[in-house]
């Protein structure tokens, strides 16, 4: 846990529910074992959708499709979506809830190598939420860059690794090194990459905001 659990269960506590659509996916998402966005992390999607009003958004990670189903719940009407995703067990499954939610006029999902996909798709984005492989984050960044608006926003998710990104290389696991180092990488390099702004939030399992300038 980065913030104390006591906290994080107290606050999600105070959440109203979903849809019933959203509340059906999120359960058999959790109950098969399939990672989507914490319930605060959630929360904060939620405000920034409210505050930026994105009309475009690039989602780089589907998984089952729900945290595509809650953008397009709460972006502006007409917002459009693209999302995209490799595991190809989960595909059929996104699909057929975009379906269910009634957003597959909203929703595009592409299937593939995220870079790949990006490399072909054309911008601007208003929006861009990364929530896929962590160790290529910083290999997403510069497309991410390219595709994203002047004043747009990059949402990267889950880049405090449950808080073992402050630990040393050697203090974890040696199968999860390549991973932490990279996304220790990635966090530096948002921070210190001039055509952006930057901050770091212990939300969920950390969530990074950055302003693209310009």
């Amino acid at each position: 846990m980065i913030v104390d659990e006591r906290m994080v269960t107290y606050l999600n506590s105070l959440e109203l529910p979903e849809n019933d659509i959203l509340e059906e996916i999120e359960k058999e998402a959790l109950d098969t074992f399939v990672p989507i966005i914490r319930k605060e992390t959630k929360s904060l999607l939620k405000v920034l959708l409210a505050m930026a009003k994105p009309m475009r958004i690039l989602e780089v990670g589907t998984a089952v499709g729900f945290s595509a189903i809650v953008m397009s719940t709460y972006a502006p009407e007409g917002c459009k979506i693209t999302t995209i995703e490799k595991y190809e067990k989960r595909i059929p499954i996104a699909l057929e809830n975009f379906k269910r939610a009634g957003k597959e006029s909203d929703i595009t999902l592409i299937e593939g190598d995220a870079l790949e996909v990006m490399k072909g798709l054309e911008g601007p984005y208003d929006f861009v939420f990364m929530d896929a492989a962590k160790g290529q984050y910083i290999h997403y960044l510069p497309e991410a860059k390219r595709l994203l608006s002047p004043g747009g926003l990059l949402v990267s998710d889950n880049v405090l690794q449950d808080g073992d990104v402050i630990e040393s290389r050697f203090a974890v696991e040696r199968r999860n090194r390549t991973i932490h180092s990279r996304m220790r990488e990635y966090l530096f390099e948002l921070k210190h990459n001039n055509e952006f702004e930057t901050t770091i939030l212990p939300v969920g399992d950390g969530v990074a905001l950055s302003v693209k300038k310009g």
